[in-house]
């Protein structure tokens, strides 16, 4: 049902003073309806505010500034009503509004009056005028919204989730990468959808963040976002972007050049050996300051040709990393006799380059069918170095070096197939991905190794609901295969890989969502490798190609709650992994040997709570999340338990052209195998400052902190050690930011891709400390 209201203009009125009113009642029974969510909307639907009924059904949205508006009325169970407000000069009374029943499919959604839709699968996040202002590209949008569990690392342009799950950037259903959100102009996007609990189609992804944005028609737009600190000489993250549209064909290209350079690097470590006559041998290594550099470039080069039926896409990327310097140099002794000490030298040198052709075709058939075909090329190469010594007085005692380069080809090709009936949907898709690997290794000896992957994944998924509770049903198949010639190894398996999802509202703002599924494993190419490289005097590196893929068993359980201002949720998650590949450690002709192997299992436990508060008077937000991690860790001949305590803080304020961004984060640890791997302990501070096109921005990573630093533990029986990685530059870094954005003219509307699909693993197993 569609009201058309047209409103005269009758005086002048502040824009503060307009008040928009209304009665929603239910049309059978008349009686007053309750927590209807009642969301003003530009024209072209963007979120501007909303409201929702109270207890006697009236609603009232203050503040509305002349204009032109849509009125989007909407409760569970009930037909959505949209009423379009033409001209609002001053406040205005709507007639009683009347909402019907009506059995609501899973496109039928409620938003509240925070601009979030809750779906099965995804939330539906609206933008508000101001958080659209305060963002000078995507990914700082991303960050004024705050959304659930998700966190954005402005300095890394990162964004994770807890437990290091893969996040995948799309734009229209297209799999994007972090460039190219950036290059977003923030008042082009509509909508953010959050993919919190994703479907098959999206393979292991742990949550899914979809831009819709607003489609061009003509002319073009560039872009550019600067950050670089004065106290470094090299330390920037640095994009340009640039598009042109003509006529039904669309031109884009996008640059980032990512650069570190940090002279105060330096590394403790305290190892402890058991050795095999019983004896207990511990060193100590005392790091000096050393060099580190990376360079990465990035290019994306796309053309798009659409018309109402399909749409075709070519995307050519070309990366290049080059680390010239990852050096630790340190002082190495006996703890037992600190005076028997050596000079350690630990140097790393890499580079990689990785062109890669993405072509895409989408077909929009008739009664709501959609066919998409996706096939991806890409070629990796690497080229890595390692020298290890240990010196006395000069005399050279020990003398690693170990030299790597690889060559892998892949290709991935992958089909779906979606159809709507009626309130509910059907998705079946095809994917396989064939990999070819020819990695040359020198250290002493010479080895080559040859290898084909290969992994094919056939799914089907039905969406639906069954009264107030929906539900989503799905079933894969995958089989994987390796092969390394010339040594006679290989396999070939199945894997069921079933998915389910229930979503159930409850009254007053309240939601539970049950999921489950099951996933493959694959080993990766680099642990396959049957390669031996020596790690220092004590120890060697061995790769195992009798490793074999495994399942892995994930629940969640979430409660959701929102009103108004107010968002909280608990979540409980629980993942096994039966023959789990982990590493193991063993002596072996008096070398410790580190090698992986596929043990019993892995079990993880999380209890995890989000509060949110605001945006109030749409200046301050408050956002606080934490919990506990639980690691039980079962080896062939180990098992390690570890409890980790985890906190993020962040605080985000708007007022007229400022926005003030703070961020304090107490690390979410991993523990697997016998390793734990610590996160980041750190904190940022950062103003910025709008000017029609331009934004200025001024901040400092880690003020409150002297030195920043990470940790890793490992608890093997034979041979254990602590290490704390220091990076002092990165410590009270002061850093400015610049960004510029402008549209020439109107842009052509980009099509909507569905599908995206990389490969950026090399295959090359790297030997360290």
């Amino acid at each position: 049902m569609v009201w058309l209201l047209v409103c005269g203009l009758i005086g002048s009125v502040h824009a503060q003073n307009i008040e928009l009113i209304g009665l929603v009642r239910e049309a059978k029974s008349n009686e007053a309806l309750a927590f209807v969510n009642a969301v003003l909307q530009t024209p072209d639907s963007a979120f501007v505010t909303g409201a929702v009924s109270g207890d006697n059904g009236r609603f009232a949205i203050p503040n509305v500034k002349p204009g032109d508006y849509r009125l989007a009325l909407s409760f569970m169970g009930y037909k959505t009503l949209y009423i379009e407000v033409a001209g609002l000069a001053k406040s205005l009374t709507l007639p009683d509004i009347l909402m019907e029943e009506e059995a609501v499919g899973l496109d039928a959604v409620t938003v509240t009056a925070s601009a979030v839709t809750s779906r099965i699968d995804r939330k539906l996040v609206f933008p508000t005028e101001r958080q659209v202002k305060a963002s000078s590209n995507g990914l700082d949008l991303l960050q004024q919204l705050m959304l659930p569990r998700l966190q954005v690392n402005p300095m890394t342009r990162e964004v994770s989730i807890p437990g290091g799950g893969e996040v995948q950037l799309r734009i229209n259903g297209v799999k994007a990468e972090t460039n190219d959100i950036v290059a977003l102009r923030p008042q082009d996007v509509i909508r953010v959808e959050y993919h919190d609990n994703p479907g098959l189609r999206y393979g292991n992804a742990a949550a899914v963040i979809d831009y819709i944005v607003r489609r061009p028609e003509t002319g073009g737009s560039l872009g550019v976002n600067l950050m670089n600190s004065p106290q470094l000489k090299r330390f920037g993250n640095n994009s340009l972007n640039a598009k042109v549209n003509h006529k039904k064909s669309e031109f884009s290209v996008n640059y980032f050049l990512n650069q570190r350079d940090f002279y105060q690097m330096w590394r403790d470590n305290e190892e402890t050996f058991y050795m095999p006559d019983g004896s207990i041998f511990q060193r100590r290594e005392v790091g000096e300051p050393g060099h580190f550099r990376n360079v990465g470039n990035y290019w994306n080069m796309t053309y798009s040709y659409l018309n109402e039926q399909r749409m075709f896409s070519a995307t050519f990327r070309y990366h290049t990393n080059n680390q010239p310097y990852f050096d630790f140099n340190s002082k190495l002794y006996s703890v037992a006799n600190p005076d028997d000490g050596v000079q350690m030298s630990d140097r790393k040198r890499s580079g990689s380059s990785r062109p890669a052709l993405d072509l895409y075709y989408q077909e929009n058939l008739k009664n709501d069918r959609t066919l998409v075909v996706n096939l991806v090329s890409t070629y990796n190469y690497t080229d890595d170095s390692r020298v290890y010594t240990e010196s006395r007085d000069g005399v050279l005692l020990t003398d690693i070096n170990n030299l790597v380069s690889g060559n892998k080809y892949s290709l991935i090709g992958e089909g779906i197939y979606e159809q709507k009936l009626g309130s509910n949907s059907l998705s079946a898709g095809l994917r396989h991905t064939q990999s070819f690997t020819d990695n040359t290794y020198k250290n002493g000896h010479g080895y080559r190794t040859e290898m084909q992957q290969g992994e094919t994944f056939l799914y089907l998924e039905w969406k639906g609901r069954a009264k107030k509770l929906d539900y989503r049903f799905g079933a894969g198949v995958t089989r994987s295969s390796f092969r390394q010639e010339a040594s006679g190894i290989d396999y070939h398996t199945w894997t069921f890989n079933p998915r389910v999802a229930l979503f159930l509202p409850l009254t007053g703002g309240l939601s539970l969502r049950l999921t489950g599924n099951v996933r493959n494993s694959t080993p990766s190419l680099s642990n396959l490798s049957a390669v031996e490289q020596a790690i220092d005097s004590l120890q060697v590196q061995r790769g195992n190609p009798a490793l074999k893929p495994y399942p892995v068993y994930h629940t969640e359980l979430l409660w959701e709650w929102q009103k108004g201002l107010l968002y909280a949720s608990v979540k409980g998650t629980y993942e096994n992994k039966p023959s789990a590949i982990m590493e193991e450690k063993f002596w072996e002709d008096g070398k410790i040997v580190q090698t992986w192997d596929n043990q019993k299992n892995w079990q993880w436990a999380n209890a995890l709570a989000n509060f949110r508060f605001g945006p109030v008077k749409e200046i301050l937000t408050l956002s606080v999340f934490g919990g506990v991690n639980h690691f039980v860790s079962n080896g062939n001949s180990y098992r390690h338990v570890y409890n980790n305590p985890f906190l993020t803080l962040t605080a985000n304020g708007n007022y007229r052209n400022f926005n003030v961004l703070f961020l304090w984060q107490k690390s979410w640890n991993h523990f697997e195998g016998e390793t734990m791997t610590g996160g980041e302990n750190l904190h940022l501070l950062q103003t910025e400052y709008r000017y029609k096109t331009w934004k200025f921005g001024i901040g400092m990573f880690c003020p409150f902190a002297d030195n920043y630093h990470t940790d890793t533990e490992n608890h093997s029986a034979y041979a254990s050690y602590r290490k704390r990685m220091y990076i002092n530059e990165s410590s009270r870094m002061l850093f400015f930011t610049l960004s510029w954005n402008m549209n020439f003219g109107r842009t052509f509307q980009s099509g909507q891709k569905r599908l995206n699909n990389t490969d950026e693993d090399s295959g090359v197993m790297n030997a360290g400390k």
